[in-house]
């Protein structure tokens, strides 16, 4: 099969093809801030081994300089563009020996035969709590035997489908890690219409039922557990053409795809 991805949790995944490993944006601790890691345990030694990681944006739950400090010298580290200057702590990685990128909406890179292209999401591409809008928020399409579309964090915006081009496999944000999504976020129903606008083969459900805050187990629940089968439910009304897999955390999926 062209392509494999494993899902690690919120929104860090290995996606392999060609042979070429690349990681979404890795979150490899059980705690950020008030947020706890509430299913899976933190990804295994073997997650942090890529070719190259992909940051979609600047919030710390996407770009977590922690995590990225365990990524092995060498690697490409590719970010959106203005990140360094926004996140100063990137230029001390970049001194110890991971290869900086930074990258804006129809930008190309190649990783050792596989091309990764940004595309634009609709987020806030901020350092918050505070900090200028630096940065955008970048989605990512890898295209080496398949095209896989790393959504980020995003919402659904018009022209999605014509930005991000023919795709094989959607991996799309279904959720979030509080009670409430804001704007410039995917919920399972609106993560389905996204679906139904791309059209790709097969779709993964990412960024739900990982983290959540301390102190907030009671307050909408659902909200942490149900998204991936509601995504599920919504992409079989709009979208029935595509195989959605949901896996859980460290499963991995090799998509059936035509090329």
């Amino acid at each position: 099969m062209p392509v494999e991805v494993t899902w690690w949790g919120h929104a860090t995944c290995t996606v392999e093809d060609s042979g070429v490993r690349l990681l979404t944006d890795p979150l490899f601790t059980r705690r950020l801030a008030h947020l706890r890691r509430r299913r899976g345990d933190p990804p295994p030694p073997e997650a942090t081994v890529a070719d190259a990681v992909l940051v979609s944006h600047l919030h710390a739950d996407h770009l977590h300089l922690p995590s990225l400090a365990r990524i092995a010298p060498g690697t490409r580290l590719i970010v959106p563009r203005g990140a360094p200057g926004a996140v100063p702590g990137l230029r001390k990685l970049a001194g110890r020996g991971l290869r900086l990128s930074e990258m804006e909406p129809g930008d190309e890179l190649a990783v050792n035969g596989v091309t990764v292209r940004a595309v634009p999401a609709l987020h806030d591409g901020r350092r918050l709590p505070v900090g200028p809008h630096r940065s955008p928020a970048l989605g990512y399409v890898l295209e080496g035997e398949a095209r896989t579309y790393f959504a980020g964090d995003t919402g659904l915006f018009d022209g999605m489908a014509d930005a991000v081009g023919p795709v094989d496999v959607a991996l799309l944000p279904v959720g979030g890690w509080g009670p409430y999504l804001g704007h410039g976020h995917l919920d399972a129903e609106r993560a389905a219409g996204a679906l139904a606008a791309l059209s790709p083969a097969a779709a993964v459900p990412v960024h739900y039922g990982t983290y959540w805050p301390l102190g907030m187990d009671a307050v909408r629940p659902h909200e942490f557990h149900a998204p991936g089968d509601e995504f599920v439910r919504h992409a079989a009304r709009l979208a029935p053409k595509v195989v959605v897999h949901r896996l859980g955390h460290g499963e991995r999926v090799r998509p059936e795809v035509a090329r």
